[in-house]
């Protein structure tokens, strides 16, 4: 995705960070960040995009900010499902990157839950029925009110991402927003 937002919409501005095991922490980063976000054009021209636990962050932001957000396999209750993962921890995408997962994460997790959608219309969920790690059912049901797909097998990575690149950049509506401007 970064790679097509920076060839097809140079206007935008991508900002995809590593974000620490604290989900305390990590909100506090986003937020910091945030604060001068986007300047003049307000928040309804931003929007974020999240998978698993960063489906469940980018909850947190789009009902904090008000934004648009694209929930691919979003984890719906990181708390009770990272209960058995305490301690040193690998990466998912890098497994050589290790941290440590301390239980008080989990009630940092706890304390960044959002209860009903304030606005449904402006998330588009992905969910696929094959994920072996988070309950299809689960996350349809969270997410029932918003653009909900649900995806007949996949997988939890959403191997096949390209494919549901399209649906995902009309949702953003990048093209009416980042419009060459005339010479």
């Amino acid at each position: 995705m970064a790679e097509t937002v920076r060839q097809r919409y140079p206007g935008v501005v991508w900002w995809c960070p590593q974000l620490p095991p604290s989900p305390r922490q990590a909100m506090h980063d986003v937020a910091t960040r945030l604060a001068a976000w986007p300047g003049s054009a307000g928040f309804e021209a931003m929007a974020v995009v999240g998978s698993s636990l960063g489906g469940f962050y980018a909850t947190w932001v789009a009902e904090t900010m008000g934004c648009k957000a694209v929930l691919l396999n979003p984890a719906v209750n990181p708390a009770r499902d990272l209960a058995s993962h305490i301690g040193q921890q690998t990466s998912w995408q890098n497994p050589a990157d290790r941290f440590f997962f301390k239980a008080e994460f989990l009630t940092e997790l706890r304390q960044l839950e959002r209860g009903p959608l304030a606005h449904p219309e402006r998330y588009l969920a992905l969910v696929a029925k094959g994920d072996e790690v988070l309950d299809w059912r689960e996350m349809a049901a969270r997410y029932e009110k918003t653009q909900l797909h649900v995806l007949e097998g996949g997988d939890h990575a959403l191997s096949d991402f390209d494919r549901h690149l399209p649906l995902i950049l009309r949702f953003l509506d990048l093209d009416s927003r980042t419009a060459p401007t005339p010479n």
